[in-house]
């Protein structure tokens, strides 16, 4: 078969923060499937056909993307990010996974990118710097239930947690239901970071206590970092703050 299928993380929307792979790739394909938005980014020629579609329809968008690769195209499939981190790669493989059987033997290549917990982390300090996760508070394809335990489990761990979809006109109460859930296996004082469009020219960065954080501090281009029980905080004069987590840990074991 002599198709092809990209699946490429373009990274948190700065230029400057697509790698070189990413620009290889983009330059070297003949369509492109994604989200409007993220399509929006990539700097096209003539040759290069755009197939944009909505953020919700992202298994529709695999499938059509493994039917034009199967038909022997050069197939790019983009994301912002990471493509393996809440985005394409995993609706790509599920799709395959449950379609037909030619679409096995695709030649398939993931390109990674930066994703937004890395590039939020970098502009205030080391917040990653110990053990962590990712939890995407999106309950479009799981139960809140599910996502509540997920949260309860990794801050009684000690985890950091980064957020992902944190909030949108669809679900404008998670956040605060998150926030209410994490007081009582946290401290009030424990840092917690909103950094939205991250590197972009419209980035804001926050830096609040858990007990000040709300939910109208984010949006959807927004990732909330949420620190653990050993999360520190450095003052600056005249600086903003620098943030990050120890890399040894002296939390006692339960």
């Amino acid at each position: 078969m002599s198709g092809l299928l990209v699946i490429i993380g373009t990274g948190p929307g700065n230029p400057a923060q697509m790698t070189p792979q990413a620009r290889t790739a983009i330059a070297a394909a003949s369509d492109f499937f994604g989200y409007g938005p993220y399509l929006d980014r990539l700097d096209l020629n003539d040759r290069q056909t755009r197939h944009a579609s909505d953020n919700r329809e992202e298994l529709a968008r695999a499938r059509a993307a493994l039917a034009m690769a199967a038909s022997g195209r050069h197939v790019a499939v983009v994301s912002g990010g990471d493509a393996g981190v809440f985005a394409m790669a995993a609706a790509v493989c599920e799709a395959i996974e449950h379609g037909p059987a030619e679409w096995r033997q695709l030649d398939l290549e993931i390109v990674p990118g930066i994703t937004a917990m890395l590039a939020v982390a970098a502009r205030v300090g080391a917040p990653l710097g110990h053990d962590f996760c990712a939890i995407s508070l999106s309950d479009n394809l799981k139960p809140w239930a599910l996502i509540e335990e997920r949260l309860a489990a990794a801050a009684g761990a000690g985890f950091v947690i980064a957020l992902y979809n944190p909030i949108s006109r669809a679900r404008p109460w998670q956040l605060g239901r998150a926030f209410e859930l994490l007081r009582e296996k946290l401290s009030g004082q424990t840092p917690v970071i909103f950094g939205r469009a991250a590197g972009r020219p419209d980035e804001r960065m926050s830096i609040v206590q858990l007990d000040e954080a709300q939910p109208e501090m984010a949006d959807m281009a927004t990732c909330v970092i949420v620190g653990s029980q050993e999360t520190r905080m450095i003052a600056r004069d005249g600086l903003p703050p620098l943030v990050y987590a120890p890399r040894s840990s002296e939390r006692p074991m339960r």
